[in-house]
């Protein structure tokens, strides 16, 4: 900006050191030194761009802080599985968590990805967090794959869980009623505890993990420090399971 720096050098050489405080400039060299940097601007506009990926970047740093910072203080809470289905390989070197609602569109979207990395990668543990943010059915939904987990094991979630992200449509009662038939589940104990404290209990401490970590869509991933808002495609999992292998 060498224009700019000259322009404004030459309206303070007339003027004590202390006048260079911006602040201190008169109204009409305060006007002279905006429009200098207006016209400038305007004839330079890839400068602007320069400066947007400049604070881009650092914002990008200092949220991956951040979000390290938050994912080491929630390390038990997010990684032990403790009341979460926990798919790959349970005794992985590398644990994707992801946040998941039923009715999320790019959380459908990413289940085929997500299967792909654990299919293709031996090493991959998955947690998977319910977190339902859509309505009443993507609560309902959230229940009835809990439920399942909590009576049926992991083998009958693991099932209901592909089936809810794979069909067309919303997850609500229709779905999971039907999805109880075709895969003959004991439907009545299901809905009893559907409604139960222990269900209930995941749900709030998977919303309490989310608030922490500062977690408000889904999916939401996190891999290794890193947490990733948002639909990943399998490359870009891939590449973020590798930096947390190396980081570990």
């Amino acid at each position: 900006m060498s224009r700019v720096f000259l322009t404004f050098a030459a309206l303070l050489l007339p003027l004590p050191a202390a006048a260079l405080d911006l602040e201190a400039l008169s109204a009409a060299q305060r006007d002279a030194f905006r429009a200098e940097v207006r016209a400038y601007l305007l004839d330079n506009p890839e400068v602007l761009l320069e400066a947007i990926a400049v604070l881009e970047e650092r914002q990008a740093g200092d949220q991956a802080a951040d979000d390290a910072a938050l994912v080491a203080a929630n390390a038990d809470a997010l990684f032990a599985g403790t009341h979460s289905w926990v798919g790959g390989n349970p005794d992985g070197d590398a644990t994707v968590v992801e946040f998941v609602d039923y009715n999320c569109g790019f959380c459908k979207r990413a289940f085929g990805e997500v299967m792909a990395l654990v299919e293709a990668d031996p090493g991959v543990r998955l947690v998977m967090k319910e977190l339902p943010i859509l309505g009443p059915d993507s609560e309902l939904a959230s229940r009835f794959a809990i439920a399942v987990l909590q009576l049926e094991g992991a083998a009958a979630y693991e099932e209901v869980h592909g089936r809810l992200l794979s069909m067309p449509g919303r997850a609500g009662a229709p779905a999971v009623q039907r999805i109880g038939a075709e895969m003959d589940l004991d439907m009545a104990a299901i809905e009893a505890r559907m409604q139960s404290p222990e269900v209930g209990a995941v749900i709030d401490a998977n919303r309490a993990l989310a608030a922490r970590m500062g977690i408000n869509g889904t999916p939401t991933f996190v891999i290794g420090g890193q947490v990733v808002r948002g639909y990943v495609p399998l490359s870009a999992m891939q590449q973020l399971v590798a930096e947390g292998r190396q980081e570990g």
